[in-house]
């Protein structure tokens, strides 16, 4: 059967610093995703050292009794180290073009060296699945690597929390979508 990778956009959260917490609608939908995985077999959990990733998966974590590993590749893309007004058009631009940088910020090639990196480990790991945990962007720069059509307007598609499955030697990558299943592309 192989190797399953559970790819989690973290769940509602006051912000985007690293310290930013769940909101209270966050907190409940972090209940509900345990919920969701509570028939799926989880070896292993590898998540964004951001408090929000962290607070997504802690009920699932504690409910499995499985530590909680927390990889700093998984931390979200810095766009800028500035306050960019047109933030979105930015972004939009580094989707066509995976080396475009902006003062103080990644590429999206070097996130996207990052996140894939994660998984590869995890390819290479005995464990058979796995979840991690991580943050919008980054986690739509994979799924672009996967399929260039996916792209900006997809980002913007992505809901919090959001759930896709990678599965070992498939390049199809599906969205979980609540109860059901269903092809994302």
């Amino acid at each position: 059967m192989g190797k399953k990778i559970y790819l989690i956009r973290h769940c509602a959260a006051e912000g985007q610093a690293s310290e930013a917490k769940l909101t209270k609608e966050g907190e409940i939908q972090a209940e509900e995703l345990a919920q969701f995985f509570k028939d799926m077999r989880v070896d292993r959990i590898i998540s964004s050292p951001f408090q929000r990733a962290l607070q997504t998966i802690q009920p699932l974590a504690a409910i499995r009794d499985i530590q909680i590993e927390m990889d700093d590749r998984l931390a979200e893309r810095i766009l800028s180290s500035e306050n960019l007004v047109d933030w979105q058009s930015k972004l939009m631009e580094t989707f066509s073009d995976l080396d475009l940088t902006f003062p103080g910020g990644e590429s999206s090639r070097d996130a996207i060296k990052r996140i894939v990196s994660v998984v590869e480990d995890i390819f290479l790991s005995e464990e058979e699945n796995t979840i991690i945990v991580t943050h919008g962007n980054l986690l739509s720069l994979f799924l672009h690597h996967i399929d260039e059509t996916f792209g900006f307007d997809e980002w913007k598609a992505l809901s919090n929390p959001d759930v896709f499955l990678v599965r070992e030697g498939e390049v199809e990558i599906q969205r979980l979508c609540g109860d059901k299943m269903q092809a994302y592309w």
